[in-house]
């Protein structure tokens, strides 16, 4: 892919933001870090004369800028903060076309390229004797996406009036995501009779119960689609035993669940329940991202012949633009599928697409504004 950006040293600036916010170790176990991003993200706007609100919420912080009160026609997302790593991962690197680091895709290109974007139109604005009342969009950047996302984006959004929104966390340059799949996080309790594990006939063992049970539970995701747009359940965690030599008598376990359209989870919780003899009981439970139909979207396809609206199996924050009822995507450039590993990167000439495409549809989508 060639470099297309028309901007050189706006692209200059997105990768060098990007550097710089890699470098916060803005983990959860490190709740100082994410704040010293979200200033230094302050302080950034500060310094280019840009208005923005800060809002902390339970310890996160979230920042925001809109065009008007309250109002944005577009709005970018995106977050700070990221999954654990080694050390590191927080001193990027620049290798064979690419930007390694944590946060390189997953989520700190996103702050960085809409800060970038925000400040380039603000100063064109400012050549035509506009303020920031005229530009088509605003920014949200978050720092709790990863831990669910209910303080940051949920909490912000509840008081934000937007006609679209770009989830710049997750997609391909050639692929926008309009739907995503619920979230459903069970715990299964089940139980037994603890027992001398020399004499186990004495015990009821309750690992071997809870066994039994996810059979049961398995059953009822025996479903194939194409492109397995269908619920799947994956068995993540499990917890029992005192000790080698004893029957145990309580193990629980975590499930992962994923659902689609499809499914009504209520529904799907009392089948389960009604089939297993132990307990569930539901830890986490997420709608699905429905970004539905706009003219924002058909003026992205009608630009770029080469995109593609699609699915994704993962979930992210755009899940609370349906309970907005906020219409929306989510798009972002090349990683390799490499968020979350050791391994993970952006590709350059794609992140410099992207905001190339990006800066353009701004400055179009300024025509559907109210």
């Amino acid at each position: 892919m060639k470099n297309t950006i028309k901007n050189q040293a706006a692209a200059e600036a997105v990768l060098r933001l990007t550097q710089d916010l890699i470098r916060f170790k803005t983990m959860h176990g490190a709740p100082d870090e994410i704040r010293r991003c979200a200033g230094f993200i302050a302080d950034d706007l500060n310094a280019c004369g840009i208005a923005h609100q800060t809002f902390e919420h339970n310890g996160y912080p979230s920042i925001l800028v809109l065009p008007r009160a309250n109002y944005a026609p577009v709005l970018l997302m995106s977050h700070i903060d990221v999954v654990d790593a080694p050390d590191a991962l927080f001193d990027p690197v620049e290798k064979d076309g690419c930007l390694f680091g944590r946060g390189a895709i997953d989520d700190k290109y996103a702050a960085a390229l809409s800060l970038v974007l925000l400040k380039e139109q603000v100063n064109q604005l400012k050549k035509t004797g506009r303020g920031i009342d005229s530009l088509p969009f605003g920014i949200l950047i978050t720092g709790d996406e990863e831990v669910g996302g209910h303080d940051g984006a949920k909490t912000v959004l509840a008081d934000v009036k937007v006609d679209f929104c770009i989830a710049l966390d997750g997609g391909t340059l050639n692929k926008v995501v309009s739907r995503e799949k619920g979230l459903l996080t069970l715990k299964l309790i089940a139980r037994g009779k603890a027992a001398h594990g020399a004499r186990p006939w004495l015990g009821d063992n309750a690992i071997e119960n809870l066994i039994a049970d996810y059979g049961k539970i398995k059953a009822e995701f025996d479903i194939s689609a194409p492109g397995h747009w269908h619920r799947t359940i994956n068995f993540s965690r499990m917890q029992a035993g005192q000790s080698f030599n004893q029957v145990p008598d309580r193990a629980e376990a975590i499930f992962d669940i994923r659902l689609t359209e499809a499914d009504d989870p209520e529904a799907l919780l009392r089948l389960l329940q009604e089939k297993v003899t132990g307990e569930l009981v539901v830890e986490q439970k997420e709608p699905m991202f429905l970004g539905g139909e706009s003219p924002y979207l058909d003026l992205l396809v009608e630009m770029y012949g080469d995109i593609i609206v699609g699915n994704e199996h993962g979930a992210s924050d755009a899940r609370f633009l349906s309970e907005r009822g906020i219409r929306g995507i989510v798009w972002g450039p090349e990683g390799d599928s490499s968020a979350h590993t050791l391994d993970e990167h952006v590709r350059i000439d794609s992140l410099f697409s992207l905001y190339d495409r990006l800066d353009a549809f701004m400055k179009k989508a300024a025509g559907l504004t109210r």
